[in-house]
């Protein structure tokens, strides 16, 4: 097994084991026996606690960076593409797979500090999501109404019903002017 992957493992068992269990119960003991991988080969990747969390929160918001970047790029409407990436990339299953949201709450538990990285990212979608070619007042609540449907639903506070959801994600896509909202009526 090559080195990487055997870091993608424990990545992946580190990020199960705050979605399952709670970001309270990641101990470098618990991920070693998650990934079936013995402590000091833990070490060898991690040296410890904090290593390993660093690494959770980089490649889960890299990989979500990465996702709202090709998304923008692939659409074909320039006219609120930032704002629909944000939209779609934020709610996408995959990033709950990912373990975005389990690496965000392991980070804030373990280091609040960790969230400037995520600080820089967001500074970045809000400068795209502003000069996105709708008005930024309207552009700027799209991402603030994301944020907080996605907060919500990571500390559980005020969740939406699944109908409830789509249609605000719908209505929110409609204010970045998605051309498929306008065509289905939303």
């Amino acid at each position: 097994m090559n080195i990487n992957s055997k870091r993608n493992q424990l990545l992946a068992a580190a990020l199960f084991i705050v979605k399952t269990q709670g970001a309270e119960k990641l101990t470098l003991e618990a991920v070693a026996k998650e990934a079936g991988i013995s402590k000091g080969g833990l070490l060898h990747h991690f040296p410890n606690k904090q290593a390993l969390i660093n690494a959770m929160v980089e490649e889960t918001t890299n990989r979500y960076f990465s996702d709202i970047h090709e998304r923008a790029t692939n659409d074909d409407n320039e006219v609120g593409k930032w704002s629909r990436a944000y939209i779609h990339a934020t709610f996408d299953e995959k990033q709950e797979e990912d373990g975005v949201n389990a690496a965000l709450i392991a980070s804030l538990f373990a280091n609040p500090d960790l969230l400037s990285k995520l600080k820089n990212h967001y500074s970045f979608w809000q400068a795209k999501i502003e000069n996105d070619g709708i008005d930024q007042v309207k552009a700027t609540i799209v991402r603030l109404a994301v944020d907080g449907l996605w907060f919500s639903e990571i500390f559980g506070v005020g969740e939406l019903n699944d109908d409830l959801k789509q249609q605000v994600i719908a209505y929110l896509s409609e204010m970045s002017g998605s051309p498929e909202a306008e065509n289905n009526n939303i």
